[in-house]
């Protein structure tokens, strides 16, 4: 389908996978469909009921949760499966993996993790995931931990190759309370919160007078 001429380009949202040592990108993935809703919720971190002189302090940054739907969808593609060998032969597998071993330790790691253990080492740190980055807009690049991850698969070719599947996410934003502050993953939480702050300033502010009030007695 072609677009109309001047139509703004689409910007699709997606993740996209950090090494955590040097920061080089590892992958990125990009939503096929925007989803049409975005859910977050932010748990504020207050100091605790009772302490009447801690009541305006705060902990930290509110821990904020990100929920999505996604959806994949290779029907249109199968129509043509000379144009399409790999929507063809394997359906939407490998969109649902590139998006489930995020999930995963690599098989390397489980490797060598076993490997080490069979040779009697006393203690195994756990193993290091990438830095998994959330991405909707250059307003909004965050550093998140995948905490829940369904799949719908709702269509299947004669193969039993999935073609069509909704994909749940539920992300955690990762702060300065869980990354190094002089991190990659801090230092792109500090641009998220820098990018709120200079956003607030643009809102024209509210007046007393709209409260039916002059001033705060």
């Amino acid at each position: 389908m072609t677009s109309f001429p001047g139509s703004p380009r689409l910007l699709k949202g997606g993740i996209v996978l950090l090494d955590p040592d040097t920061s080089a990108v590892l992958r990125v993935i990009n939503l096929q469909y925007n989803p049409d809703t975005l859910n977050r919720n932010l748990q504020i971190q207050g100091m605790g009921d009772g302490d009447r002189s801690e009541a305006l302090r705060l902990k930290g940054a509110p821990v904020e949760t990100i929920k999505l739907d996604a959806e994949l969808d290779l029907t249109d593609q199968l129509e043509f499966p000379e144009q399409n060998p790999k929507a063809a032969q394997f359906g939407i597998y490998p969109q649902l993996a590139a998006l489930e071993t995020i999930a995963y330790p690599s098989s390397s790691q489980l490797q060598e993790n076993h490997r080490l253990s069979q040779s009697g080492t006393l203690e195994i740190l756990p193993m290091m995931a990438p830095l998994t980055l959330f991405v909707w807009s250059k307003h909004r690049i965050v550093p998140v931990r995948l905490t829940d991850f369904s799949i719908t698969e709702e269509a299947f070719d004669p193969s039993l190759n999935p073609i069509r599947a909704k994909v749940s996410l539920t992300m955690r934003v990762l702060s300065v309370t869980d990354l190094r502050f002089d991190s990659k993953g801090g230092g792109l939480f500090m641009a998220y919160l820098q990018q709120k702050e200079g956003l607030a300033t643009q809102n024209q502010g509210g007046s007393l007078s709209a409260f039916g009030i002059g001033g705060i007695p």
